[in-house]
């Protein structure tokens, strides 16, 4: 049985799995070149060394007639304080550390749009303060619109799936969780006997830790882009099983953010993702993107620092 290679998207609209498939590796082929790896580039990612899949979930998030337009009205998500706490997890950690003056301005203001002194009530205040700070955050160089979120409702709309994911119900008719037909979909293109390499982005981060964790087969690399698993109070806490723990058959753990990527939290995974049984931690490495959007998964699989340890792992599994 071949080696496989499985990409887990993230946040987002319904989208087309092989079209996306054919971007994150015209993007990892790029980042591996930049890294010295072109020799094995075309054996690797299009010839016949690997089982390359793409665990699709995106359209569990959206009824038979979505297309990835923002609701309107209070249908973004009446229960939209975890939202709130996801936005506040990732001002905050900004805050920590703001790029200038500017940035922290606009910092400070979401957060008081987030949590405004005075008693407010109600989900329809909740989603009020969740677009409010929103329309302020696209103001910040990593959420501007050029290539990212349209518009505040679109933004809550789409952070709203971490949300609904975490929050374990969305039951459908045999009585199976969104969260758990999600982890379902991905398991399925996990190999149960030989090797997979996993890239996984965004949501798909929190969906792959804990599907991993379940996982019976081996992983040699697991690489994590763009997490959301370091917010500290939105997510973090909210993920099973706890406490965190690198899963069993994780033998690598390679994390990637990006000082622009709004997404990630806490960036520094290994300071409370404890460590499995082999002593394998979350190794984190910070990268620098170019443009105004840096949270999508072909920003981070074209960085050499990225692709290349892709490379050498699946260099190392088809040589088994």
């Amino acid at each position: 049985m071949k080696p496989r290679l499985v990409f887990v998207h993230g946040v987002g609209g319904p989208r087309n799995a092989a079209t996306e498939l054919d971007e994150w590796l015209r993007a990892l082929a790029t980042g591996a070149a930049a890294a010295g790896h072109s020799r094995r580039i075309p054996d690797l990612l299009h010839g016949k060394a690997l089982d390359i899949r793409f665990a699709y979930y995106g359209d569990l998030f959206f009824d038979g007639g979505a297309q990835g337009v923002a609701p309107q009205g209070d249908a973004v998500d009446a229960d939209t304080e975890t939202l709130v706490e996801l936005l506040l997890d990732s001002v905050d950690e900004r805050l920590l550390e703001p790029e200038n003056e500017h940035e922290a301005r606009v910092l400070r203001r979401a957060r008081s749009q987030l949590a405004p002194e005075g008693d407010q009530q109600g989900a329809g205040d909740v989603l009020r303060r969740a677009l409010s700070s929103a329309n302020t955050l696209l103001a910040l160089p990593g959420l501007r619109r050029v290539g990212g979120w349209a518009s505040a409702r679109m933004m809550v709309h789409r952070l709203g799936q971490v949300r609904r994911y975490l929050a374990r119900c969305d039951t459908d008719g045999s009585g199976l969780s969104l969260d758990r037909r999600i982890r379902d979909l991905v398991a399925k293109d996990l190999n149960p006997s030989g090797p997979t390499i996993v890239v996984a982005h965004s949501l798909g981060t929190v969906v792959t830790f804990e599907a991993l964790h379940e996982h019976t087969g081996v992983v040699p690399l697991l690489v994590t882009l763009g997490s959301p698993i370091g917010m500290r109070t939105a997510v973090g806490p909210r993920m099973r099983p706890q406490p965190l723990r690198v899963p069993a058959a994780v033998s690598a753990w390679l994390n990637f953010w990006d000082r622009d990527d709004f997404i990630v939290g806490q960036p520094q995974l290994e300071r409370f993702v404890a460590a499995n049984a082999a002593s394998v931690t979350p190794v984190s490495r910070r990268v620098d993107s170019d443009g105004a959007w840096v949270h999508p998964a072909a920003k981070y699989l074209a960085q050499p620092g990225v692709a290349g340890p892709v490379l050498e792992a699946l260099e190392a599994v088809t040589a088994i």
